[in-house]
Order: C-alpha cells, then structure tokens, then sequence
C-alpha cells in the first residue's frame, strides 16, 4: 500500500516497498525512516518534503518504522531517522541521524 504525506509517499508494507523500487528505475531512491515519535524526524520532515519538491528525478519516501517493521528490519534500521539511498534497487548510501546539510548533499551528490 502506498499512501501519500505531504507529497511524499508512505510505503506501509513490503509490497510497496518493492514497487517503489520497481518504479523508480535507475532513478536515485532516498528513503527516510521515521517514526512518529521520533523528534529529530519530525524536525527535519519539512526539509525531506522540500527536496522531494525541489528534485523531481528523484524519488523520495517513508517508511514508518513502527508501520512497517519488516522492512526497518530487512534495512537493518537501528536508529532514526536514518536515510538510505539506492539506485537500481541496491543501498548505495546511509546517512544516520538528522543532519539537514548531509542530507542535501547526499541528494545532490547521488542523483
């Protein structure tokens, strides 16, 4: 399932996370992992909603890690927020914590 936040699509389960990826091609992928909860998250939500905006070639989403806990799990996700970065499907990049100049390099760099 896939549902949108702030132009941002939300990928609630392990088919949609699949399809996301299917989907983008060889586009650069940039995932956010975020939990409600998490303060750091939502402080720099705004940021990953304006690059998503900003950098149409470039696919951006979310995965709730309390929603979707198979794919946290899969990605090994340990803390949040944490972005990966995949091209083609395959982890390219990390970027743990919510470092706001890190992550407009990393988009700027990979895509």
């Amino acid at each position: 399932m896939l549902r949108l936040r702030g132009g941002v699509a939300s990928l609630a389960d392990t088919a949609a996370w699949d399809a996301a990826h299917a989907d983008a091609g060889d586009k650069l992928v940039v995932v956010d992992f975020t939990a409600t909860w998490c303060g750091p998250c939502q402080r720099i939500a705004p940021l990953f909603n304006q690059l998503a905006d900003e950098n149409e070639d470039v696919v951006f989403v979310k995965v709730d890690v309390d929603e979707n806990e198979d794919v946290a799990a899969a990605c090994n996700i340990s803390a949040m927020p944490t972005f990966q970065y995949y091209r083609g499907g395959k982890k390219i990049e990390e970027q743990i914590g919510a470092d706001p100049e890190k992550l407009k390099n990393f988009v700027k760099t990979l895509k």
